[in-house]
């Protein structure tokens, strides 16, 4: 592993610009000071600060700040990118061509750079989600509760699409809402806005229940549920 990394600590200019240059297919990081500029569908300027640059062999770029997930600017798959040294400063350029995007990275300073001949063949395997949740319910109906028969997966409704749509022992209609993770009161004001939806929708003297599903909810949310008469079940995805 080691031998496929190349790491340059608070390196020259002309360093790093070898480490790009012989990068080939490696990813290459860049910790520094610099100046973006951002020339295509818009503009932009973002003056010197310190940021993170990342350089990926299929051509797309990151500029990441020390906040925040997404990066600042970004490049897509597909371009290309280059460096040069120009006026004391390391200059790193990526140009797409359809549509015709230019980002500059200007470093006054680069105190980490490093090249790494990365590979990554696995694919991401999700788990946990709300559809997992629902697989779960209508190959075990009695999981919401005993007699509940399951009728519809993304029913349209005046207020958008149920999750599930189904019928209770009693024949009242049930509209269950799913949720992976713990909820608040947004979730629960989705779901009264179904009921309220099939409640106009649906003949005179239907009753309509609503049952919001997911491993917990906050004290917030359940008082909200009681308010409404709605129901809460618990279940992991």
């Amino acid at each position: 592993m080691t031998e496929a990394l190349r790491t340059a600590v608070d390196p020259d200019h002309e360093t790093t610009l070898e480490l790009i240059e012989t990068a080939g297919d490696s990813l290459c990081t860049l910790l520094g000071r610099c100046r973006v500029e951002y020339d295509g569908r818009a503009a932009s300027t973002l003056d010197s600060g310190d940021r993170l640059v990342v350089l990926k062999p299929d051509g797309t770029v990151l500029v990441h700040t020390d906040e925040g997930q997404q990066p600042v600017n970004w490049q897509p798959p597909g371009c290309t990118h280059e460096a040069d040294i120009e006026d004391d400063h390391l200059v790193v350029r990526s140009h797409r061509t359809s549509p015709d995007e230019k980002l500059v990275v200007r470093f006054g300073r680069v105190v980490h750079a490093t090249a790494y001949e990365a590979t990554d063949a696995a694919e991401l395997v999700l788990t946990g989600t709300e559809a997992d949740l629902r697989e779960r319910i209508l190959a075990e109906p009695s999981l919401l509760e005993p007699g509940f028969e399951p009728r519809a997966t993304e029913r349209e409704t005046p207020a958008g699409a149920v999750d599930i749509y189904g019928q209770d022992s009693n024949g009242n209609v049930v509209i269950v809402e799913l949720k992976r993770r713990r909820v608040g009161p947004d979730a629960v004001s989705q779901l009264n806005r179904y009921v309220a939806a099939l409640d106009r929708d649906l003949h005179e003297g239907t009753t309509v229940r609503g049952v919001l599903v997911a491993p917990s909810v906050t004290d917030t949310a359940r008082r909200l549920l009681d308010e409404r008469s709605l129901e809460f079940v618990s279940l992991e995805p």
